[in-house]
């Protein structure tokens, strides 16, 4: 049996309508307190889990295939394929600071909150930049707000958040959308029906 590991979210309501193209039966209940559905005509089992974890389920051979945002595979840098961008859930990872602040850049050390402590470094390292990262779970506006960072990491949608905390995007770093991602020994296990479905899915 096919186990698919699909993050909890818009990203799993968007993932069950890609899936619909492959003509895969519509087993998932949402508003089920369900983890696990199985479409026993197509030998297919699916997984609700939470987004940070399904890169880690795929890498570990638990489930052969994954639907995640860029943004956690990027974070957990675990080795797992991509197999397709699936064209939704687009957003960027930007760096933001408050509406009149001093340019982040030219200071001598960076202070950065955020939620993505792995991208943040390395696109400051990249960048030959000193930083110290501060990692939050939760709201990572309020960190220049409150003094405790020069800036922050974080992904951002519409932006709409950063306006109404008098934050703007001073830089985007990476383009962030779902991806299809496999497990490296499931995929020779099943590379002739995952080749078909990325084929009719990129066709869709």
């Amino acid at each position: 049996m096919l186990r698919v590991g699909l993050a909890k979210g818009r990203l799993c309501e968007a993932a069950i309508e890609s899936f619909k193209k492959l003509d895969l039966n519509e087993v998932i209940d949402l508003k089920s307190r369900k983890l696990v559905f199985k479409d026993m005509e197509n030998n297919i089992e699916y997984i609700l889990l939470k987004p940070s974890d399904v890169v880690t389920y795929v890498e570990n051979g638990v489930c052969d295939l994954g639907v995640v945002g860029s943004d956690v595979i990027m974070e957990r840098q675990e080795t797992v394929y991509e197999l397709a961008d699936l064209d939704f859930g687009k957003c960027k990872f930007s760096i933001a600071t408050m509406k009149d602040a001093e340019d982040i850049m030219s200071l001598d050390k960076v202070r950065v909150a955020t939620k993505y402590p792995n991208v943040a470094k390395k696109y400051f390292e990249d960048m030959n930049k000193e930083i110290e990262i501060i990692p939050l779970n939760g709201s990572v506006e309020l960190a220049p707000l409150v003094g405790l960072a020069d800036c922050i990491v974080d992904i951002v949608e519409t932006g709409n958040t950063l306006k109404a905390n008098n934050l703007v995007v001073v830089e985007d770093m990476h383009e962030v959308s779902a991806r299809l991602i496999c497990n490296s020994i499931s995929y020779r296990f099943h590379q002739p029906t995952l080749i078909k479905w990325v084929e009719q899915l990129k066709e869709a």
